[in-house]
């Protein structure tokens, strides 16, 4: 069975680079041990899936050769998947600004991919394990439990490591192995984080209480809201900040983002002098936290006697309350693969290895993440047009 392009993965790359070479002429393959295309995108965004993000730019990106995503993120951009949706007439709202969701469900953007696959000659065999991959002159071989396929090109569009459940492996990284390609660290990237004993009892007497916070960890700083959770700390702001924390590192959280504390508390000692801390927390945080901040703090005078040295510690616990994780929940919650295979051998413009035309890398499975809120995704859409046009 001989095809111009045979892709590795039905993912979002997978099947954007398929649709792509298909409606350029090429007969397109494209191969998945899962029993499912799009899994990844069917489970994203609590099943909502968050498919592009209208101010994605290069800067929302991670990568040790952060230039190498500027070509296609500029190529493809987030109005060009819009029009894509919007022929298909998915119905999609703006949850937070630039963050687009399917108003439904996840199986819109499936359909969309899959019924484009369909108008572009595209073939997708599901169940099928590639057992080798080998260069044959200007070609690939693969060895499959479907057989021996042969292809002009072959693009590896199988993700990272996140997920496992959902069959996420190490695949592609094994085949950029055996081409001589490097793969830079990877470790799991907008994921929760778990907590020492001490910590984990709190946060689980705490799960389910959100409140926005402003999260900075290594020069990463976002303001989202954070979720306490039988683990740990979760929700927005901790899966930013997940991308830079490195085991070890102090998390300092503004629990009052956008407010002097010290300065609001003196304000409120001087205005009213008989109200009680936790009335004053409990009107800016949620009441669950503001008593339980009150206990660790075993503090809850009246504000008239607290002096300024007792209002600078709650301020310091309030706008800069420090913690070390103990960890993060690891691949099994992990959203994306942080690092990947080595861009430096990679073109930024058809995606190709240096000296292996015949051999593409796209999506996840590239050292290149995006920042939580739909920018993986557009990496996703843009790497697999560039590549696809280069077919």
């Amino acid at each position: 069975m001989t095809y111009d392009v045979v892709v590795i993965g039905a993912g979002a790359a997978g099947l954007m680079c398929a649709l792509t070479a298909g409606y350029a002429g090429r007969r397109v393959l494209v191969v998945d041990h899962a029993n499912r295309a799009g899994k990844k995108i069917l489970m994203s965004g609590g099943g909502r899936c968050n498919f592009t993000n209208l101010n994605s730019t290069p800067a929302n990106f991670f990568s040790a050769n952060p230039h190498f995503c500027i070509s296609a993120l500029k190529r493809y951009r987030p109005e060009h998947f819009v029009e894509l949706v919007e022929r298909h007439a998915v119905e999609y709202v703006e949850k937070a600004p630039g963050q687009l969701f399917c108003a439904d469900s996840s199986k819109e953007i499936v359909r969309v991919l899959l019924t484009e696959c369909e108008w572009a000659g595209v073939e997708i065999r599901l169940k099928t394990r590639i057992d080798a991959v080998e260069r044959r002159g200007e070609g690939v071989r693969l060895a499959t439990s479907a057989g021996t396929l042969d292809a002009g090109a072959l693009v590896v569009a199988s993700g990272g490591l996140s997920i496992p459940s959902m069959g996420a492996s190490g695949f592609g990284y094994e085949i950029a192995r055996q081409f001589g390609l490097a793969v830079t660290d990877t470790r799991p990237a907008l994921v929760p984080f778990t907590l020492t004993s001490h910590w984990k009892a709190r946060a689980e007497a705490l799960a389910g209480v959100s409140c926005e916070v402003e999260a900075s960890c290594r020069g990463g700083r976002y303001r989202e809201p954070m979720l306490f959770t039988h683990r740990g700390l979760s929700g927005p702001s901790m899966l930013q900040v997940s991308s830079h924390w490195q085991p070890g590192d102090e998390i300092v959280i503004d629990l009052l983002p956008g407010e002097d504390a010290f300065a609001a508390l003196c304000t409120a000692r001087d205005a009213t002098p008989k109200r009680r801390l936790s009335t004053w927390l409990g009107e800016r945080l949620p009441k669950r936290l503001a008593q339980a901040l009150v206990e660790w703090q075993g503090d809850d005078g009246v504000l008239a006697e607290c002096g300024n040295a007792r209002l600078q510690a709650w301020a310091e616990a309030l706008n800069r309350w420090r913690i070390k994780p103990a960890g993060t929940e690891g691949w099994r919650t992990a959203e994306v693969t942080l690092g990947g295979v080595d861009t430096r051998a990679i073109s930024s413009r058809d995606f190709a290895v240096a000296g292996l035309p015949q051999l593409r890398f796209i999506g996840e499975v590239l050292d290149v993440t995006g920042e939580l809120g739909g920018h993986n995704f557009q990496w996703a859409w843009a790497s697999g047009v560039a590549c696809g046009q280069s077919l």
